[in-house]
């Protein structure tokens, strides 16, 4: 079962944040749910799957500084690989490597998007297993996975066709036992594909909380004037005129009615 999540993962058939739910897994494989949730613990260990309370298992979707991360760890693993080479390949390591190429080329040409995703991720995978290392082949697979995820979160543009022109280029400095050309390549190809990835620009992560703490240059001094408005009002102010008028002391002449107080201010 986890086989084949990573398969349709690299074929871009399971996006990021897919949920992948017990109960339809277990009918889907016609196993039990503690087989299921085994397989989803087991892809989680490798960085493809992860589970929330709120949203149960779903595939990850891996953040900016992931999707740095991931290229980085394929140079380190893919680049070391080809350096560290001690003889030319061996003729049914160049055999298998340019079958794999042909069955590139052909789903370059056709129509199955999901094929051409899966061979072009797992060329990488390949290389490193006719380099001789199937552990970091294994570990090639996990990582190549979540830059096919990285891929469609991130929408890139890198042309598939030109992805496997590198690969044929890259093959071909190592049958020729150009390892340092073949590194140079593969360098430039990681490069290349990440290049294409719409990451956006690193952001300042304090930048909002900068801003809204920021001091208020401007806007500072209208506090503190119109509190000493306040402190200080000017007769001419309504407040001034709306103040209770001091009771008059000097006893009433008549009961006639008294004409109200003139403002002495024009």
């Amino acid at each position: 079962m986890s086989d084949r999540i990573m398969e349709a993962v690299m074929a871009q058939k399971l996006p990021p944040g897919t949920r992948l739910g017990e109960q339809q897994l277990a009918a889907l494989f016609d196993c039990s749910r503690t087989v299921v949730r085994e397989a989803l613990m087991q892809l989680s260990v490798r960085g493809i799957v992860t589970v929330s309370a709120r949203r149960g298992w779903y595939v990850v979707e891996p953040s900016q500084d992931e999707a740095r991360e991931a290229f980085e760890a394929r140079r380190v693993i893919e680049l070391g690989l080809i350096r560290g080479m001690k003889q030319p390949l061996a003729k049914p390591a160049l055999q298998s490597l340019k079958a794999h190429l042909r069955r590139e080329k052909a789903a370059v040409r056709g129509t199955d998007v999901a094929a051409r995703s899966f061979l072009l991720g797992d060329f990488h995978v390949c290389l490193a297993e006719c380099l001789g290392n199937h552990l970091l082949a294994d570990t090639l697979r996990d990582f190549t996975a979540r830059t096919t995820l990285i891929a469609m979160l991130y929408q890139s543009s890198h042309d598939a066709a030109q992805s496997c022109e590198d690969h044929v280029r890259i093959v071909a400095a190592l049958e020729s036992g150009d390892a340092a050309g073949a590194e140079a390549l593969m360098e430039e190809h990681i490069g290349t594909v990440q290049a294409h990835l719409r990451l956006p620009a690193l952001a300042d992560p304090l930048a909002r909380l900068r801003g809204a703490l920021a001091p208020l240059a401007a806007a500072g001094a209208a506090p503190q004037a119109a509190s000493k408005r306040t402190a200080a009002q000017p007769l001419h102010s309504p407040l001034a005129r709306s103040k209770p008028r001091r009771a008059s002391t000097r006893p009433a002449a008549s009961t006639a009615r008294v004409p109200p107080a003139v403002d002495p201010l024009p």
